[in-house]
C-alpha cells in the first residue's frame, strides 16, 4: 500500500490495514506480557506439585526475564537482515513450542529450562511488534499506534493474575501454559495473511562480537540484580560478581559499539537528544511505576488478606484508567508532542502512589482501588508517550534500532525496580519487629493456622501494622523517583515533532508494510 508520507492530505486517523496489523502485533504482546504475570500466581503452586523451595520455583519468572534481556539486542538486527513478517512468525513459533514444553515439564529443572524457549521468542514480539506498527503508520500517526500497543501492557498485570489464579483453582497447573498455543497459532496464521513482506537489508554484516558482549552482558547483569531478593542484600558474591562481570561486557559493547560501522545496537542514536531525554525518563519512570506495581498484589494479599484471585480482580482499575487514557494520549501527542502529555501523566500517578505510601493495615480497599485508578491514568498519559518520543523523530531505516534500544531500556528498568523495590519491602519487614509475624501467619499452611492460633490478637494486629508500614515506606521510595522522572520530563519536546522522513521526503509517496 502506498501513502504520501507527511503529506498534509495524509490520513488522520488510523485506516483498515493498520488496525488489521495492529491486531496481529497485538495478539503476540499480549501473549508475552500475559505470561509474565500469569506465572507469579503459580509460584506456591509449583513449590508443592515439585517439592522445591520458593527461591528455586522463582527462577521460573526470572528465566523468562532474563531470556527476554538476552534477546532482544538481536532483533534489530535480525529484523533487517530477515524481515519483520519472517522474524515475527518465526517468534511466534517458538513461543509456542516453548509454552507446549512447560505444560508437559517433569521437574522444575526442566520448567526453567523451557521458560528460557519461551522468553526468546517472546521477547522478539514485543520490540518487532513495535517496529511493524511505527512503520505501517508513518511518523505522523505514530503516538496512536503507540497507545494500541500499549495494551498488552494493560491487559498482562490486569489479566494475568486473574487468569492464573482461576485456571489453577479450576484445571491445574498446566492450563496457564495451555492457553497460549491457540493464540499463538490465530495470531501465526494471521500474521501470514496480514502482514505484507518487507525487503530485508542483508547488506549489513552481522556484528557476532557485540553479540557475545551485550546478550550475555545484560543477561549477567539482570541475573545479579533478579538475585538480590533471593540472597537478601546486595552485599553478596553472587550479587556483586554476576554484576561486576554483566557491566564489564556491557561497558566493553559500548566501547566496541562506537568503533563500528553496524553495532548491535547504534549507540550514535544517542546523538538525537530527544531520544536520549526519552530513555532516561523512561529507565526512571518503569524503575519507579513497574517496581511499585509488583508489590501492590503482594499487599493486598499479606495485609488484606484477599485470595490471589481478589488481588488480581482488585487490581483492575489501574488498568481501566490507563485504557481510558492511553488512546486519548496517543492522539494528543501526535498533535502536541509528548512533554505537555507525559507532564500531565506523571502527577497523576504521584497523586495514586501517594496514596500507597500511607497505607494502614485497614485503610479502605475503595480509597486503594481509585489510586490505582488514578495511577492508571498516569501511566496512560506516560509510558506510551514515552516511547513515541524516542521514536517518532528516527528515520525509517533507523526505527528496528530504535524499538530494540526502548525494549532493552523498559526490561531493564523493570528487572532493577522490581530487585529494588524487593529489597527495600524486605528490609522493612525485618526492620519492623512483629511484621515477620503478619507475613507467616497469611502463608495458607497448618503452620500459619497455628500462628493465627496461638498469637493473642493484640500481638497479631500490631504485626499487620507493623507490615503494613513496611509496604508504605517501600511505597515512598517508588514516589521519590516518580518526583525525580519531572527533571528529564520537562525536557522532552512540548510541540509536535518533525520526522526526517517526512522532512527529506515532502509528499512523495513510500511503501507501508
Amino acid at each position: 500500500m502506498t501513502s504520501p508520507k507527511g503529506a498534509p492530505g495524509a490520513p488522520d486517523k488510523l485506516d483498515g490495514t493498520v488496525l488489521k496489523i495492529a491486531s496481529v502485533v497485538v495478539l503476540g504482546a499480549t501473549m508475552s506480557i500475559l505470561d509474565v504475570t500469569v506465572v507469579s500466581v503459580a509460584l506456591t503452586t509449583f513449590t508443592q506439585e515439585f517439592n522445591s523451595t520458593y527461591a528455586t520455583v522463582a527462577w521460573t519468572m526470572t528465566a523468562y526475564t532474563l531470556a527476554l534481556g538476552a534477546v532482544i539486542p538481536v532483533t534489530g538486527w535480525a529484523a533487517d537482515r530477515f524481515g519483520t513478517k519472517r522474524l515475527y512468525m518465526t517468534a511466534l513459533a517458538l513461543f509456542v513450542l516453548g509454552s507446549l514444553a512447560c505444560s508437559m515439564a517433569w521437574d522444575i529443572t526442566s520448567l526453567i529450562g523451557f521458560r528460557v524457549l519461551q522468553g526468546l521468542g517472546g521477547g522478539m514480539l514485543m520490540p518487532l511488534g513495535m517496529t511493524i506498527l511505527t512503520r505501517a503508520a508513518g511518523p505522523e500517526r505514530v503516538g496512536r499506534v503507540m497507545a494500541v500497543l500499549g495494551v498488552p501492557l494493560l491487559l498482562g498485570p490486569v489479566c494475568g493474575p486473574i487468569l492464573g489464579g482461576w485456571l489453577i483453582e479450576v484445571a491445574s497447573w498446566h492450563w496457564i501454559f495451555l492457553i497460549n498455543p491457540p493464540i499463538g497459532l490465530v495470531a501465526m496464521a494471521a500474521a501470514y495473511f496480514i502482514l505484507k513482506p518487507d525487503e530485508p537489508s542483508p547488506s549489513e554484516s552481522f556484528d557476532f562480537l557485540g553479540m557475545l558482549l551485550l546478550s550475555p552482558g545484560l543477561a549477567t547483569f539482570l541475573f545479579g540484580v533478579s538475585s538480590i531478593p533471593d540472597v537478601g542484600t546486595v552485599a553478596s558474591a553472587r550479587v556483586l560478581v554476576s554484576g561486576a562481570i554483566g557491566l564489564t561486557l556491557i561497558v566493553a559493547f559500548v566501547v566496541h559499539a562506537l568503533n563500528k560501522d553496524h553495532p548491535l545496537i547504534d549507540l550514535y542514536l544517542f546523538k538525537d537528544r530527544r531520544l536520549t531525554i526519552a530513555v532516561i525518563t523512561t529507565m526512571m519512570f518503569v524503575v519507579a511505576y513497574m517496581g511499585a506495581g509488583l508489590l501492590f498484589p503482594s499487599y493486598f494479599i499479606q495485609v488484606g488478606g484477599h485470595n490471589t484471585l481478589g488481588a488480581g480482580l482488585l487490581m483492575a482499575p489501574q488498568g481501566i484508567g490507563a485504557m481510558l487514557t492511553m488512546p486519548v494520549a496517543g492522539w494528543l501527542v501526535d498533535k502536541i508532542g509528548p512533554g505537555k502529555i507525559v507532564l500531565t501523566g506523571l502527577p497523576l500517578t504521584l497523586i495514586g502512589l501517594g496514596v500507597f505510601t500511607q497505607v494502614a493495615a485497614d485503610t479502605s480497599t475503595w480509597l486503594l482501588m481509585g489510586a490505582l485508578f488514578v495511577m492508571g491514568l498516569g501511566m496512560g498519559c506516560t509510558l506510551m508517550p514515552l516511547m513515541t518520543a524516542a521514536l517518532v523523530t528516527l528515520s525509517h531505516e533507523k526505527v528496528a534500532r530504535g524499538s530494540t534500544l526502548m525494549n532493552i531500556v523498559q526490561q531493564t528498568g523493570t528487572s532493577i525496580g522490581a530487585a529494588v523495590m524487593s529489597v527495600v519491602l524486605t528490609n522493612q519487614i525485618t526492620s519492623q519487629g512483629t511484621a515477620g509475624l503478619a507475613v507467616a501467619s497469611r502463608a495458607g499452611t497448618p503452620e500459619a493456622a497455628q500462628i493465627v492460633a496461638q498469637t493473642p490478637p493484640p500481638v497479631l494486629a500490631n504485626a499487620f501494622s507493623q507490615l503494613a508500614d513496611a509496604f508504605g515506606n517501600t511505597f515512598v521510595l517508588a514516589a521519590v523517583l516518580v518526583l525525580l522522572t519531572f527533571i528529564p520530563a520537562f525536557l522532552l519536546p512540548r510541540k509536535k515533532s518533525e520526522n526526517p522522513d517526512v522532512e527529506a521526503e515532502g509528499a512523495r509517496p513510500v511503501m507501508v508494510h
